[in-house]
């Protein structure tokens, strides 16, 4: 009878122990399966809605339309900037943008002036001279008139007088009639002579003046202004750069040229964004499909916006690394304005490419990869079940689930299977 109590004791201890090491075996089997995370894991709900696809750019506001400010044309060589408006700042219409250096037109300004003065100088001098020489010949021609009247009285004579005497005094009249000839050739000879030193003397003060006017003229081209009101928007100097760009903007003690591209007076209710796409996303692209964008300068402020134009060629990048790609130029209609907008500011564009209604969505980082599969951890209870997901699509930030899910779970954002 002891015997029997004790085997029946040995019996029921082995199944006990038995018991123990199946519940351990099917306990650690099920820690494959479900996590009891040490601590929070945080965790999102699983939801129907739209599906968004996105292709994220980059660009930088411009203006549609701008007043350019450039350097003359007229005037060769180089121009150097002495004085240049700050980059950003308001501008009234007239006030001075750039002053371009005009020494060396001064220099000249005050020569040519000294030549015009020289030039008016012999024009009176000439006259003066003139006028001396036909007040002479006036006077000249009224003797030879008063000696052929003499002459004349004296012939009236010959009735009175010896028959010689009278010849002689009608040679006299001859001699003082060809003196008055004489007397008026050369008025009019001394006259015509003034009249061409006038006027070569003339020719060269119209020459002179001419070039003060020009003088006058450049000066005044060094001089540039705003021809409306605005916002001035320095351009780049192509000089100071390289080869491949890396070029500043102008600044004061920079040397432009004839036709420089100084500055900008964007008309800031025409601002867009322009950016480049890469040839792999330029296929889903299309003008007119919706965009969001998020100006750097103003994290506060979400714009919406629409694409606008797309290039139908594909340049090369140069300011992206070597091997340059070959992407293609875009514009995006901004719907909104801001008076704080100005044009350079760097900008993202997030264009909407595809819109798929009624799907189950969650954040891209609620899924994992595990053994080659798709899976996410379900919150049931205090603990997560690990579930494998068919994923249709991805976009930014989120996925598309086909299956495995169910609007209204909650999914972890972070493997509550890793230690921490």
């Amino acid at each position: 009878m002891v015997d029997e109590v004790k085997n029946l004791w040995k019996r029921r201890r082995w199944l006990v122990i038995a018991s123990v090491v199946l519940v351990i075996a099917s306990g650690g089997f099920a820690a494959v399966r479900m996590a009891a995370p040490s601590v929070a894991v945080p965790t999102a709900e699983v939801k129907r809605g739209e599906f968004v696809d996105y292709v994220q750019l980059r660009g930088e506001t411009k203006a549609l339309k701008a007043v350019t400010v450039t350097a003359p044309f007229s005037i060769g060589g180089d121009l150097q900037i002495i004085k240049l408006a700050r980059n950003g700042s308001m501008v009234k219409k007239g006030d001075v943008i750039v002053q371009l250096d005009t020494t060396k037109l001064k220099q000249d300004l005050a020569q040519n002036q000294s030549v015009l003065k020289s030039a008016e100088a012999e024009i009176e001098q000439v006259r003066s001279q003139g006028r001396l020489t036909e007040e002479q010949d006036v006077t000249d021609l009224m003797k030879a008139r008063y000696d052929v009247e003499e002459a004349k009285l004296d012939a009236s004579k010959q009735e009175i007088v010896s028959r010689i005497e009278g010849e002689e005094s009608r040679l006299k009249v001859a001699d003082a009639e060809q003196k008055l000839r004489e007397a008026e050739d050369k008025l009019k000879s001394d006259r015509a002579s003034t009249a061409a030193d006038v006027k070569g003397k003339q020719e060269k003060r119209d020459k002179a003046l001419f070039d003060v006017r020009e003088g006058e003229r450049k000066i005044a081209l060094m001089t540039l202004k705003a021809p409306s009101d605005g916002m001035v928007t320095l351009m780049h100097n192509w000089n100071s750069g390289g080869v491949f760009g890396g070029s500043a903007e102008f600044k004061e003690g920079d040397r432009a040229w004839p036709g420089a591209a100084i500055a900008e007076l964007p008309d800031l209710s025409t601002l867009r964004v322009d950016a480049r796409v890469g040839e792999t996303d330029r296929s889903r692209l299309r003008v007119g499909q919706t965009a969001t964008v998020r100006v750097d300068a103003l994290p506060d402020r979400e714009f919406t916006a629409r694409l606008a134009q797309i290039s139908a060629l594909a340049t090369l990048d140069f300011s992206s690394s070597w091997p340059f790609p070959r992407n293609f130029d875009l514009e995006l209609g901004l719907d909104q304005s801001d008076s704080r907008l100005r044009p350079g500011m760097s900008a993202t564009a997030r264009v909407a490419v595809e819109r798929l209604a009624n799907s189950v969505l969650i954040p891209a980082e609620a899924s994992f990869q595990k053994f080659g599969q798709n899976v996410a951890y379900v919150l049931r209870g205090s603990k997560f079940l690990e579930r494998v997901i068919q994923v249709g699509r991805r976009g930014d930030g989120q996925l598309l689930v086909t299956s495995g899910l169910n609007p209204g779970e909650r999914v972890a954002l972070r493997d509550p299977t890793e230690k921490q």
